[in-house]
């Protein structure tokens, strides 16, 4: 019997290969492809939508529809929204993205970073890897070549650990100019230093000029295009469900704590999408808001973080290729009070890791900044909490205080179609042992197709037994009948799609009414009952 193939490090897997497969196979497809493509899109083909599909359909089950033990041992309240891709434009200044993404922006050339011009100059004083090169250049005041070598020496040693762009953005480390020293000198001794310098504070490349820049995409809603008529589409999904809040708790009759849950697209517009379609313009969402009282939230918070941790191992993903990585304060949203990254070590990040999804503590913000906005009141009366504090005897402003309040948010937010390429990258394995010299070793739930059906020839009644299988199969599972070339083309390229299992009829099924099944992780191939066929794919599809 054939041994299972190997699992392949992140580090020995090739992006440019996986790409290459993607178009190759349908699974991602580059936009506007015939025009010359769009930098930042991607349309997904059929074996890509499938594999979304059921990646999106297994986060609803387990989100909404049959949602966690919660730690009292009782299931969680979840229900599902869809709201609008496009809000009211207030919507968007309640939450701070109108005016904290209309500030002029500067990106460095390097490492493609952006920053705010105004945040620049501060950000490079307290910058570990700035004080450190301006220690190493002992002094010196005007660019020169013995400032070069330093400078140089310098990034060789120290400034590979203290700035995380030197190492990938510096490739040749002379290029650390003078010029760049001096102005790192100009910002830590200037303290009235505006910021006019090209100085990267992550690499030490240059920066572009200070331009208006907004990361949402605008629209007009009606006939005249005017700014009375400004609307955006969505960069998040959150606010969505942060609009509806007061509506669920209307309608609903769900009491605290409890999540709203959605799915949908969201935009923005990025100055450098990259890697594939890890960073796109238009991308999918799967985001929950947990609201819950104040006093509950780090519970909740240390609660949520774990969950989505076992959510992500559910998906076939090896446990070494993720991990957790807590927010510096520094790196925290204004409106966040804690916040951690499930993180995946993808091909193009490896030995390191990239974020997969965050979890953050939003406190109040969101809901309070609606209320100040919009008028409405966001607050929660919890008679559970009232009944509870009145029966421990407490003062009436106690009581007042736990039983009404803003209620705090636990936010999983994550990428649907982040998600789907950390199942390519996962599955992509190399085997020089097949035709095709690679399997997708996708996780049977997931897989885009679950089975194929193969005569072993297209003739002496094999085709007729293998339509019916077929037929028998579709009811209950994505399955593909294919009669054409040799079996062993016909393996390739169902080992290219990931799919799990193949079904061949052959000579002997005609009598003996058996045929061969097929693994796609060993290659070994068994024998069972043609009227098993179907138990058998159940069973198997459910791991």
């Amino acid at each position: 019997m054939s041994q299972a193939t190997p699992s392949i490090a992140p580090d020995q897997k090739s992006m440019e290969d996986i790409v290459a497969l993607c178009k190759r196979r349908g699974f991602v497809y580059p936009a506007s492809e015939i025009y010359g493509g769009i930098n930042g899109f991607w349309d997904y083909g059929p074996l890509g939508t499938a594999l979304k599909n059921n990646i999106r359909d297994w986060w609803w089950r387990q989100t909404v529809e049959c949602p966690p033990i919660g730690p009292d041992g009782e299931p969680l309240a979840i229900v599902g929204l869809d709201s609008a891709i496009i809000q009211n434009p207030k919507t968007w200044e309640a939450s701070g993205h109108v005016g904290g993404f209309n500030d002029p922006m500067q990106t460095c050339h390097q490492c493609k970073k952006l920053f705010r011009a105004d945040h620049v100059s501060s950000m490079l004083r307290e910058a570990k890897w700035a004080q450190s090169l301006y220690e190493a250049t002992d002094g010196l005041q005007h660019p020169s070549e013995e400032c070069a070598a330093a400078a140089e020496q310098w990034a060789k040693k120290q400034g590979k650990k203290l700035a995380p762009g030197i190492e990938e953005s510096h490739k040749d480390l002379k290029v650390l100019s003078p010029q760049i020293v001096l102005e790192v000198k100009t910002a830590i001794e200037d303290p009235l230093f505006e910021g006019s310098h090209t100085c990267c504070p992550n690499c030490g490349g240059s920066l572009t000029k200070p331009r208006a820049f907004n990361l949402m995409f605008e629209s007009h809603a009606g006939a005249i295009q005017s700014e009375d008529n400004k609307v955006y589409l969505r960069p998040e999904t959150a606010q969505g469900i942060f609009l509806n809040y007061k509506n669920v708790l209307d309608t609903m009759r769900v009491k605290m704590p409890f999540g709203i849950a959605q799915i949908g697209k969201s935009f923005r517009n990025e100055v450098t999408p990259r890697n594939f379609i890890f960073r796109s313009r238009e991308f999918e969402q799967m985001e929950m808001e947990w609201f819950c009282a104040p006093d509950d939230a780090p519970k909740w918070y240390d609660f949520w973080k774990h969950e989505r941790m076992r959510w992500w191992e559910s998906l076939g993903i090896e446990k070494s290729n993720l991990r957790f990585r807590d927010h510096d304060d520094d790196e925290l949203a204004h409106y966040s009070k804690m916040c951690v990254d499930v993180e995946y070590m993808y091909p193009f990040t490896s030995p390191g890791f990239g974020e997969l999804e965050g979890v953050a503590h939003r406190g109040s913000f969101d809901l309070t900044q609606h209320q100040t906005h919009s008028g409405t009141k966001m607050e929660y009366f919890d008679q559970e909490r009232q009944l509870a504090a009145k029966a421990e005897g407490k003062s009436k402003d106690e009581i007042d205080k736990l039983s009404k309040y803003i209620p705090n948010v636990i936010e999983p937010a994550s990428g649907l179609t982040r998600a789907v390429l950390v199942l390519l990258c996962e599955a992509y394995t190399p085997d020089e042992s097949r035709a095709s010299k690679l399997v997708m070793k996708f996780k049977p739930r997931f897989a885009p197709i679950k089975a194929a059906v193969f005569p072993l020839v297209n003739k002496d009644g094999m085709p007729e037994v293998a339509h019916n299988l077929y037929k028998t199969l579709r009811n209950q599972h994505t399955v593909q009948m294919d009669a054409k070339q040799s079996i062993g083309k016909r393996y390739a390229r169902m080992d290219e799609a990931g799919t799990p299992y193949c079904f061949t009829i052959d000579g002997d099924s005609l009598t003996d009414q058996t045929v061969t099944v097929r693994h796609r992780d060993t290659q070994a191939q068994e024998r069972i009952n043609l009227d098993k066929v179907p138990a058998f794919l159940d069973e198997h599809i459910k791991n």
